[in-house]
């Protein structure tokens, strides 16, 4: 489906039938990246997965935007759908935008699942974000690869699964550079700290144990400080746990389905 939008024409994955299921990709992906995830839960749950702007099939005007631009954006698609509250589920940029979402605009959001992301990247966050956009923009997309496949996956996952690891390096090298660039520059400048205490939906956070993109510390400081939250630390995952780990679709799939289960109460496991 396609939407259009003030900056551009909103393109989005619309698939199966069944409670709602919002899937927020990951910095310089698109809706693809989450085919497998579509692909399991669209027997049981409508999927949308929208494309960021000037991500995948979403087109962008060239100005600078910012998360909680990508948040409202994903709001006015669930005000257009006629569809909250719907799950979310966002990892690394799309769980930025998750938490600028939920914290904006919580009668849209009954239920989040927050993968290998954070809430703020720290205290020198703008100057490397800086860095990390100016290569997205200069550099060829098949000569940085190799820094993100790195960051993406273990080892033993790129050895095992190339065909996998493949499929998510094109849909990175299709990848608008200067929008790369922009989303990096608005991962710079996020902080969500302030807003999480608003967050109060029933929260499942995903890291890998061997994630240095957002490390588990990360993770740790947002179940501290959201409300209803339960921790997984996965190991030998690194950044991109949802596509690397399956272990982590029924840990999502059990928490979507939980209705009106009992609070968290605060748990935490490896």
């Amino acid at each position: 489906m396609k939407m259009v939008m003030p900056w551009g024409t909103l393109s989005a994955v619309d698939e199966g039938r069944g409670p709602v299921v919002v899937l927020l990709h990951s910095l310089a992906q698109s809706a693809e990246l989450w085919r497998p995830l579509i692909d399991e839960l669209s027997p049981s749950f409508r999927v949308i997965a929208p494309d960021a702007r000037g991500h995948g099939s979403s087109t962008w005007d060239g100005n600078p935007f910012t998360v909680a631009d990508l948040a409202e954006d994903v709001a006015s698609l669930i005000g257009h759908l006629d569809a909250g509250p719907v799950s979310v589920v966002g990892m690394s940029m799309g769980g930025c935008t998750a938490i600028a979402l939920a914290s904006r605009h919580p009668e849209l959001v009954d239920r989040l699942v927050l993968a290998d992301t954070t809430a703020d990247y720290g205290p020198d966050k703008a100057e490397a974000w800086e860095t990390r956009a100016s290569n997205a923009s200069s550099k060829p997309r098949e000569q940085q690869i190799e820094f993100q496949r790195d960051r993406w996956f273990s080892p033993a996952f790129v050895d095992a699964q190339p065909d996998e690891v493949q499929r998510v390096a094109e849909i990175f090298i299709k990848t608008d550079s200067e929008a790369h660039a922009a989303a990096c520059r608005a991962l710079g400048q996020f902080d969500g700290t302030d807003r999480l205490a608003k967050v109060v939906q029933p929260t499942l956070l995903l890291v890998g144990e061997d994630d240095y993109a957002t490390p588990p510390d990360m993770a740790g400081a947002l179940h501290q400080a959201l409300p209803d939250s339960r921790l997984e630390i996965l190991p030998q995952t690194r950044h991109l746990s949802l596509i690397e780990n399956r272990r982590t679709w029924s840990m999502l799939r059990d928490h979507l389905q939980a209705g009106d289960s009992p609070d968290f109460g605060g748990a935490s496991t490896r």
